[in-house]
């Protein structure tokens, strides 16, 4: 089943027509910049104009940076405070004349690692950690997804753990690779004694260099770097949508 797969990112919305059976996509990777602000309206403006680009009428499925319980935000991570409480399904379907599925950016990158990715074919606890903007968590239990886990918002320092350790805060002060995984050991230990995972996979952008930070890393689970990269969210996100899809376009 093709589906136009979106992943709605702090800085960037990327998407392309993927095909939800073997993860593949069928059309070129666009991507635009994130509206500043990011406020509901603009953003789904965004989406609307990347599905005309694709020449897209068919069933949409995005990924989202925040709680998403039945369509609605219930949380704002790097994206405007006034998505909480808005039916982000209902303004992207408005916006787009598409019946679109929204499911957690984090929760969908694991989807798309669990069934294309590093953790094909694991069983037991998988923790799948995002490190971009902020810092996403994805959590199975053989294969099934506990959903919208938000071990970003953990507190460290004073303020959370994104604010502390995420890909986007190297970058912001310049920080060596060594120097950023020592903070990523502070985070780490917090992470393992609540969900004491047997495999964690590390994704976003950064999972292209673990070999620059992964030897500093200290855990007790196994590590390895996500497979999809940048691509997990929307292939994810795309997997939810025909898992959660009816013949007739709607939704459970």
């Amino acid at each position: 089943m093709n589906i136009l797969g979106i992943d709605i990112g702090g800085s960037s919305i990327k998407g392309a027509i993927v095909d939800s059976e073997t993860g593949r996509h069928s059309s070129e990777w666009l991507e635009l910049e994130t509206p500043q602000p990011a406020i509901p309206e603009a953003v789904a403006e965004a989406v609307a104009r990347l599905a005309q680009k694709c020449h897209w009428t068919g069933v949409i499925g995005c990924g989202f940076p925040a709680v998403v319980q039945k369509g609605i935000a219930q949380t704002a991570a790097n994206i405007d405070i006034s998505w909480i409480g808005t039916n982000v399904q209902q303004l992207l379907q408005d916006n787009t004349g598409c019946p679109c599925a929204v499911v957690n950016d984090a929760d969908a990158a694991g989807l798309a690692e669990m069934r294309f990715g590093a953790g094909r074919g694991s069983d037991g606890t998988v923790l799948i950690l995002t490190l971009g903007t902020g810092i996403g968590s994805a959590l199975f239990s053989h294969g099934v997804l506990f959903p919208n886990l938000e071990l970003g918002a953990l507190p460290l320092h004073g303020s959370t753990a994104e604010n502390y350790a995420s890909a986007a805060v190297r970058t912001r002060h310049q920080l060596s690779w060594q120097d950023w995984a020592m903070r990523l050991n502070e985070f780490m230990p917090i992470v393992e004694r609540l969900l004491s995972p047997e495999l964690i996979l590390i994704g976003g952008g950064v999972s292209s260099n673990s070999q620059q930070f992964f030897p500093f890393l200290r855990t007790n689970a196994r590590l390895l770097p996500a497979q999809l990269q940048n691509y997990a969210g929307a292939v994810g996100a795309a997997c939810y949508a025909a898992l959660n899809c009816t013949a007739e376009g709607d939704f459970y």
